[in-house]
């Protein structure tokens, strides 16, 4: 019996203990099939709460496109046509406009008399003397020499004496008397005519200084210099060669001075010049198309500052007053007497003037238009035009503080 209930006493375990699992398993069954709902259920929300929304999108959406399209009133209707409008009654005043300027400037070119030249007014009773001018560039200065007993024409080949020996030029006066108080004395003679073998002479001379031109180069990227080549020059006799360049700053050229004096058996003189020389030099066209006026007719450079461009009523920005060198155009100088004799009479800016509407300051003022400028007292800001009748002048106002610089422009104003 002790054995019989030892076997059955599992088996009971065993009967007791297997329904119990099988309990624990179909409670872990229920509940993940209702978290299985739950998920389900969530999902459904929120699939219906963005079905909602998009609905009310597409409601909106379609009210939008569904909404009666506004018909514009009678005021309405230019703003629609506006920039269509503006467009071409802009274009009509351009046009407009550019006629009237034509047909003015052909009334006043035609209406225009020619402008003659004054004559130079010279002293019968002062001494003359002869003289021819030379020029050794193409847009070189010209130097007055003696043509003694000969008569030389217009580009004509002669050999000269000059301060570094014998040079080739070319006539660029012909004989001509003049005082002598506008020369140098003494005036050296002419050597005489350039024959063929100078005229070959000469051209070989030009052939070489393009040839040196490659061993400037060379040299020059050899010793890192930061210089410029502008020109070269070999003297008639072959004595010397100049080179012509532009830096920054000074520069120890003593190294190249060396290596050039080895390569070409010579006396060799570098120069440096500086941006004026250089547009001289090369040459170009200006802002008015015409070329450089100092590559075709100025003998020497002029002084030119910013106050010419003041007095001038120009622009002071520095690209519209500076030419190709970087420096202030050198025509500012050909009026500006002109404008200094006419403002001797004519009232200036920031003088006190009276006029009928009362009394105020000049803040601009042109002779050439004749039109003043006047801000009167007690309206700040409005400026009221009149002419140079209605207007006295009864004092000066108190001079403004300068304005400071600009160094821009005190750039352009620098001598080299």
């Amino acid at each position: 019996m002790a054995e019989t209930e030892n076997k059955t006493a599992p088996e009971r375990a065993d009967g007791e203990g297997a329904p119990r699992r099988q309990n624990r398993g179909r409670r872990g069954g229920r509940d993940r099939r209702g978290k299985a709902r739950g998920a389900e259920q969530a999902v459904k929300q929120q699939q219906a709460a963005s079905g909602e929304k998009r609905q009310k999108g597409e409601k909106k959406q379609g009210g939008q496109q569904k909404r009666p399209r506004e018909i514009p009133t009678k005021q309405q209707k230019p703003r629609v046509r506006t920039l269509s409008e503006a467009a071409r009654r802009r274009a009509e005043l351009l046009s407009a406009k550019q006629k009237a300027f034509n047909e003015a400037t052909d009334i006043m070119l035609s209406a225009a008399e020619p402008v003659v030249p004054e004559p130079v007014k010279e002293d019968p009773d002062a001494p003359k003397m002869e003289i021819v001018g030379v020029r050794f560039r193409p847009t070189g200065k010209v130097y007055y020499f003696s043509p003694g007993d000969e008569q030389f024409a217009q580009d004509e080949g002669v050999i000269v004496e000059t301060a570094r020996g014998k040079e080739y030029g070319f006539v660029a006066l012909t004989n001509r008397l003049i005082d002598e108080q506008d020369t140098v004395h003494p005036l050296k003679t002419v050597v005489r005519r350039a024959t063929e073998a100078d005229t070959e002479r000469y051209l070989q001379n030009r052939k070489l200084e393009e040839k040196a031109r490659s061993v400037w180069d060379e040299l020059v990227e050899k010793h890192k210099l930061d210089m410029s080549l502008t020109d070269i020059e070999y003297t008639f006799d072959n004595t010397k060669l100049i080179f012509y360049f532009t830096a920054e700053g000074r520069v120890d050229f003593r190294e190249l001075v060396k290596d050039l004096a080895a390569v070409f058996r010579t006396r060799i003189e570098l120069r440096q010049i500086g941006v004026r020389d250089e547009a001289k030099l090369i040459g170009g066209l200006g802002v008015c198309g015409m070329p450089f006026c100092c590559s075709r007719f100025l003998p020497d450079f002029v002084q030119v500052s910013i106050k010419m461009a003041k007095e001038q009523n120009l622009s002071l920005s520095s690209s519209k007053i500076s030419g190709n060198c970087g420096r202030l155009m050198c025509c500012l100088r050909y009026e500006q007497d002109v404008y200094e004799r006419e403002y001797e009479t004519f009232p200036r800016a920031n003088m006190v003037v009276q006029t009928a509407q009362g009394r105020g300051v000049i803040t601009e003022s042109n002779f050439l238009s004749g039109k003043i400028k006047v801000q009167l007292d007690g309206e700040d800001g409005v400026s009221r035009v009149f002419t140079r009748e209605e207007v006295k002048v009864i004092g000066r106002a108190r001079a403004k503080e300068p304005e400071p610089a600009d160094e821009e422009l005190e750039a352009l104003e620098d001598a080299d």
